[in-house]
């Protein structure tokens, strides 16, 4: 292949990364609500705001036009708040309805 095709697919694969490290920064950021949640642990209010300064700051592990590691960060935020917002609320899943034939 040609350079300009792997420099076009760099591009398309950082815009791609870049895009969805921005959707979960904005979900995240949108469940902040959760944190005014009295039965929240400190550890996971703290680690929302870990993943947010930490997605905004210029120090990465992985270089910024990979942005692996923010979303991973992001992920991790998002999946440990909900989780501490479900087991606070005793909130389950409601099972799946049987198929009625």
């Amino acid at each position: 292949m040609d350079a300009k095709i792997w420099l076009w697919l760099a591009l398309a694969v950082a815009t791609g990364l870049a895009i969805t490290a921005a959707v979960l920064l904005v979900r995240v950021l949108r469940a902040r609500r959760l944190l005014l949640d009295a039965g929240i642990p400190l550890r996971d209010k703290a680690l929302f705001w870990g993943a947010v300064i930490y997605t905004v700051s210029p120090v990465d592990l992985i270089p910024d036009p990979v942005y692996l590691d923010d979303i991973g960060v992001l992920l991790l935020a998002l999946r440990s708040l909900h989780a501490a917002a479900a087991a606070a609320t005793g909130a389950v899943r409601p099972a799946k309805e049987p198929d009625r034939v």
